[in-house]
Order: structure tokens, then C-alpha cells, then sequence
């Protein structure tokens, strides 16, 4: 009885935490190059059921199966699918077609993202929309004179068609294990890039988060009715738990 309690209420806990992983998605549908959170529910432990209970290896004692003790949740993954592209026409948007993240430089150091929204700072160099230094191929801030700001798909900014500097990108052999999530859309790794494969640039579009609405709502509702139920399985328990106690102690 107790062992159903305890995995009534872990199921309640993970998925707790599932909802709370899956509304950070949520929030986050609008946000250019967000990359979508992937949470499981795995079991916490197993105890072999014997009959009668004893010893696997003694006498007529016959093993039944596995008795699961509750649930938890996995490590969070990151998803690092590709988003659709959204037509702005701005000229200081981009988005990398394929793979690979533009370099940036947070107070964590050098960080990457794919989130492309990019504007001038007061002293005209490069910035995200949170104010981080776009850098270029050699790890440089990248300062814009003014002027006409067009990209070639290798990376080549021009300013009235010369060539300033070639935008940072840099990739990962597998980002889930390399890549950490750092501030603000960013990621950040200890080693640095490890693939030279990098995709193409296209100006004028952004790369939208890779979370599917529709999915998340019926995942949503999905871990609420789970929770819905693990709680009214709590409730059953205590009840069962309480007759058991009040019966024993009228003996």
C-alpha cells in the first residue's frame, strides 16, 4: 500500500516537472532560433515479486515479474531540429540555412545561437537583440560603417558592395552533448566548434523556434490528465491507508 503511494505521488512530481518543461516550449513558440526541450518519464527503480514472498532460489518460491516503485524524469535534451524560415525583409536578419550557429560574445564568453535578429549598437557594431557582440570568422566584434548592408551566403558582409568581414559560424560533431544552454537563446561549450560544416546564410529571414503548437497543447493536456490521475490514485491510497490503520488498530 505504501509502495502505491510513493508511485502515485512520484508520478505527480514528474509530471509536474514535464508540465513545467513544456511550458517553457510554450512560451518560447515566437521566439527566432529557439530550440524546443525534450523531457521522458523513465521508471525509478524495479523490485523483483516473489510468491510466496522469500527467495528466488529456495523451494516452490516462484519469481512473478518486476514491481515498479514510480516514476522520474529523464535529462532534459535539447532539440537542435531546424525551425521554418519567416520572411522579414529586414536587412540585418538572417538565418543559417542548415547547419551551424552564428558566434557571439556574452558575458559567459563565447557563446552561439540561431537566433538571428541582429541591429547596430550606438558605436555601429553588430549586436543581438539582447545586446551580445555579433563576432566575425576570427573571433573579432564586427563594426559596420554605414551604408547598404547586404550578406552572401558564405557569410561575406558588404557595405555598398565591399567586403567588410565574414560573419561567425561555428558547429558541433553533436550538440546535445557538447552544448549547454546559456543565457538568453545562447549555448555555450567548453571546447569550442568541432566541425568545420556550416550552412549558408540567407539575409531578409529568420529561423522560428522548433516547437510544433499543436503537438504541445496535446502533450499538455496529456501530462495534465496523467497528473489528474496519479492525484486521485494518492487520494485512493490514503483512503485504503487510513481503513487499513483504523481496522488493525480496533484488534
Amino acid at each position: 500500500m505504501i509502495k502505491g503511494l510513493y508511485s502515485a505521488a512520484s508520478a505527480m512530481l514528474a509530471n509536474l516537472y514535464r508540465q513545467g518543461t513544456l511550458s517553457h516550449n510554450v512560451a518560447n513558440m515566437n521566439t527566432p532560433g529557439f530550440k524546443q526541450l525534450l523531457i521522458s518519464l523513465d521508471d525509478w527503480a524495479n523490485v523483483p515479486v516473489i510468491y510466496p514472498p522469500g527467495s528466488v532460489n529456495f523451494g516452490d518460491h516462484k519469481y512473478i515479474g518486476n514491481l515498479g516503485l514510480g516514476v522520474e524524469t529523464s535529462p532534459e535534451i535539447t532539440d537542435y531540429n531546424q525551425g521554418g524560415m519567416r520572411l522579414t525583409n529586414q536587412p540585418l536578419d538572417f538565418a543559417i540555412q542548415g547547419a551551424g550557429f552564428f558566434r557571439v560574445e556574452t558575458p559567459q564568453g563565447e557563446s552561439y545561437t540561431r537566433d538571428g535578429r541582429f541591429d547596430r549598437d550606438i558605436d555601429g557594431n553588430l549586436v543581438t537583440v539582447d545586446g551580445y557582440y555579433v563576432l566575425d570568422d576570427s573571433g573579432s566584434v564586427i563594426n559596420l560603417p554605414e551604408g547598404e548592408l547586404t550578406i552572401q551566403p558564405d557569410g561575406t558582409l558588404r557595405v555598398n558592395g565591399q567586403a567588410i568581414t565574414k560573419i561567425g559560424l561555428a558547429n558541433f560533431e553533436n550538440p546535445i552533448t557538447e552544448l549547454e544552454r546559456g543565457l538568453s537563446n545562447t549555448f555555450t561549450s567548453e571546447g569550442g566548434a568541432t566541425s568545420d560544416e556550416v550552412g549558408t546564410i540567407q539575409q531578409g529571414y529568420l529561423e522560428m523556434s522548433n516547437a510544433n503548437p499543436a503537438q504541445l497543447m496535446t502533450q499538455m493536456v496529456a501530462v495534465a490528465r496523467a497528473y489528474e490521475a496519479a492525484q486521485k490514485m494518492v487520494q485512493t491510497q490514503d483512503e485504503l491507508l487510513g481503513k487499513a490503520i483504523s481496522r488493525l488498530g480496533s484488534y
